[in-house]
């Protein structure tokens, strides 16, 4: 089977730039649909690494297409009440007609993100334990059934209206790559959604995380194998690994040497592309996330016509 291929829209470099129209984001999403991308993602940041919010945008993007699916990279549920972020979500469910995928992270540990979960009231060393709970709630509510909860947050005999399309909520995606992010991912979730390592890793990753699925008594197959790749494609391949270091630099204010470590990253030629993103799909990846380096049209035309020989 054919992977499918999403791409990431550029809210974070709009941003950067000093460009905040939201029309640009929404033209760049009909243009994935019509070329034929299977998903379109949105990422998350309040005030560490600013950009718009993913799930008002991805309303907007619902409204302007018709197939693709609509997915967080990653989401940051800790920065949120869940109540409130069930109904969105359900909201947004309904507005897609069950298009939705919440892909969910717990951020990373680095001053300006411990700065916004103080600036949003919420303590950074709780927020594995913290998201957790916050998902079995929004599961909960998302049932339709009335929901009485007495853990961090106090619901008593609640009922979500509306309920998300897709019966039971969205499939929530889990981040990271760290032995706690796989246990997480096998044993809760219905996708794993790491931004790297090498495609080799990535496979071993995997495997472990389909072990911790089989301990928690579900099916491996059940946990979607997702990745979030950046690229940046030019004949001239150290013009492109420039282009993705000076990107890597401007994106998160960090050393690029040290993100490349963390993150799956490719600066070269279309055919170099190709072969990069074949060692994932050969290693079992079913849905492959592209985050480019900048010149997002081109980019987007060239991958559409790559994807077909990407095979499964």
């Amino acid at each position: 089977m054919a992977p499918k291929i999403g791409y990431l829209l550029p809210t974070r470099e709009q941003i950067m730039e000093g460009r905040p129209e939201a029309a640009p984001l929404l033209a760049l999403a009909e243009r994935a649909e019509d070329l034929g991308y299977d998903s379109v993602w949105v990422g998350d940041s309040l005030l560490a690494r600013p950009r718009h919010e993913p799930i008002t945008l991805l309303a907007g993007v619902a409204g302007r297409t018709k197939s693709v699916e609509l997915g967080t990279a990653v989401l940051l549920p800790t920065l949120r009440n869940p109540v409130l972020l069930a109904h969105q979500v359900a909201t947004l469910d309904q507005i897609s007609e069950g298009r939705v995928i919440l892909g969910v992270g717990i951020a990373s540990d680095v001053p300006n993100i411990r700065a916004e979960f103080e600036s949003a009231g919420v303590p950074f060393e709780k927020r594995v334990g913290r998201m957790l709970e916050q998902l079995r709630l929004c599961r909960a509510l998302w049932s339709g059934e009335p929901v009485n909860w007495d853990g961090r947050w106090k619901v008593t005999d609640g009922t979500l209206g509306p309920t998300p399309h897709r019966k039971g909520g969205p499939p929530i995606w889990g981040g990271g790559s760290v032995p706690a992010a796989l246990k997480r991912a096998g044993r809760y979730f219905e996708g794993w959604f790491p931004t790297g390592p090498d495609a080799a890793r990535w496979s071993e990753q995997l495997t472990e995380v389909q072990g911790h699925a089989r301990d928690a008594g579900r099916d491996p197959a059940d946990v979607t194998p997702a990745i979030y790749l950046t690229l940046a494609i030019d004949d001239d391949a150290a013009k492109a690994d420039a282009r993705i270091d000076e990107f890597l630099q401007q994106y998160y204010g960090q050393r690029p040497g040290l993100l490349k470590k963390r993150q799956a990253c490719f600066g070269g030629s279309a055919a170099g592309a190709l072969e990069w993103l074949k060692g994932y799909v050969d290693a079992g990846a079913q849905h492959l996330v592209l985050r480019f380096a900048g010149d997002h049209e081109r980019n987007l035309e060239i991958m559409a016509k790559l994807r077909g020989s990407l095979g499964g």
